[in-house]
């Protein structure tokens, strides 16, 4: 077995796992990067629907209340490195950057590719090795310290690595196809470390409503929706929301995904309850149908009447909801229904009923105990020596930046390989 030396090795060759090689680097340290993969960056090449929204420019106070576990976890590494350090530092590597609506920041160009290479190339200028198609094995430990790493390069030979430091940057279990198959949680499970169980966040919601057969496709926007477990909202958000064939998604449900597959997890009953006509209150949305009534033809029929004041894919779950049907004349809309119209526009429950897989999630609940990492340094307080960064970590956040922000300040503090001052944690 081939057998080599390096100062740091790190695991991943995702944002987490470039930032902190090509930090390690810049301090003087001989950095080996190791990727499964056949190259390295592949989420962030995909991230943002290929456009890479890879901060957002709200202030620090917005920006931790955006966290959905981990806010004072994350705390210290984003005062070190936060989203203007990233926007400095991009800049600085010849990427052009622009600020959208809500905060996001982006490539101008358009393209989340030129944010990967741009973290390519400035590692490999520092001097990091990028081995890819190198798989890791084990990290092995010897009296609590890490010793070497064990991996299987692309001729499928075993090397063995001696280092003193390993930082683990894998990813997260969502989006496998790109390299994220959850293996960093085993390979901190069996140096000691305690794995919260991890789950989809980000991801996709399944609804057993009947009608939703009719309204694949509608993308609804300025929609006010609350998240209701066991009757009760615990969750409110406003934006914009999309019908799939196999459920919701889009920025709103996505937001309230974490919380929705936390309850249905729990067998907890889970609705989305929608308020479709948001601008008007239920007198005002009232008073615009009976307008609509006085101003047509008799011979309109339901349907046609509904089409005025709604997208049609809403219009047979609507005339169903108030107890009409669309085929049928106008005058079958009698004040009773008028009423029922007007509380499920306000008032539209979807039953949630299961949640996507992995596979279709942006980022994983879950992971690393937060409890058994030191804050200030990123380093294990089981295994010295040991350095974590990014979602392999229990510390997620909502959609708009704020993940891979997360990423590349965790990543920074990692690879800056601080030794921790507290007390290690002892079996």
């Amino acid at each position: 077995m081939e057998l080599k030396e390096y100062n740091v090795v790190v695991v991943g060759g995702g944002a987490a796992g470039l930032m902190a090689a090509g930090t390690a680097a810049i301090a003087g340290n001989n950095v080996l990067l190791l990727e499964k993969m056949e190259k390295t960056g592949r989420k962030v090449r995909i991230s943002g629907k290929g456009r890479c929204n890879l901060t957002n420019v709200c202030t620090d106070e917005e920006f931790l209340a955006k966290i959905q576990n981990g806010a004072g976890f994350f705390t210290y590494a984003y005062t070190q490195w936060n989203n203007k350090s990233l926007i400095r530092f991009m800049e600085r590597k010849g990427v052009k950057l622009e600020t959208e609506r809500g905060g996001r920041v982006y490539p101008k160009s358009g393209k989340a590719w030129d944010i990967a290479q741009a973290l390519v190339d400035w590692c490999r200028e520092e001097g990091v090795r990028i081995e890819c198609n190198a798989k890791v094995e084990s990290i092995n430990v010897i009296a609590g310290k890490v010793r070497s790493v064990t991996y299987t390069n692309a001729r499928g030979f075993q090397r063995k690595v001696n280092t003193p430091a390993v930082i683990l940057a894998t990813g997260g279990a969502s989006y496998p196809a790109t390299g994220s198959t959850g293996d960093g949680y085993h390979m901190a499970h069996n140096v000691g470390h305690t794995i919260t169980p991890i789950r989809p966040s980000l991801a996709p919601l399944e609804t057993t409503y009947e009608e939703a057969k009719f309204m694949a496709g509608l993308l609804l926007k300025n929609v006010q929706a609350e998240l209701v477990v066991d009757g009760e909202v615990v969750q409110s958000e406003f934006g914009e929301m999309f019908f799939s064939k196999r459920g919701v998604e889009g920025a709103i449900i996505l937001r309230m995904s974490r919380k929705a597959v936390d309850a249905l997890i729990d067998d907890k009953r889970v609705e989305i309850v929608v308020d479709l006509k948001h601008a008007m209150d239920h007198d005002e949305l009232r008073e615009r149908i009976l307008r609509e009534i006085a101003e047509q033809p008799s011979t309109l029929t339901v349907g046609e009447l509904l089409r005025k004041i709604m997208p049609r894919e809403l219009v047979v779950p609507m005339a169903k909801a108030c107890g009409a049907h669309a085929k049928h004349s106008m005058g079958e809309l009698k004040e009773e229904k008028i009423d029922r119209l007007v509380k499920a526009l306000k008032h539209f429950v979807l039953p949630i009923s299961d949640y996507r897989p992995f596979e279709e999630a942006i980022v994983t609940a879950g992971g690393v105990d937060l409890a058994e990492i030191d804050p200030h340094t990123m380093q294990s307080r089981k295994v010295e020596g040991l350095y974590f960064a990014g979602e392999l970590m229990d510390i997620d956040a909502n959609t708009g930046g704020y993940n891979l922000q997360i990423a590349f300040s965790t990543g920074r503090l990692a690879g800056q390989l601080r030794q921790s001052k507290d007390v290690m944690l002892t079996e």
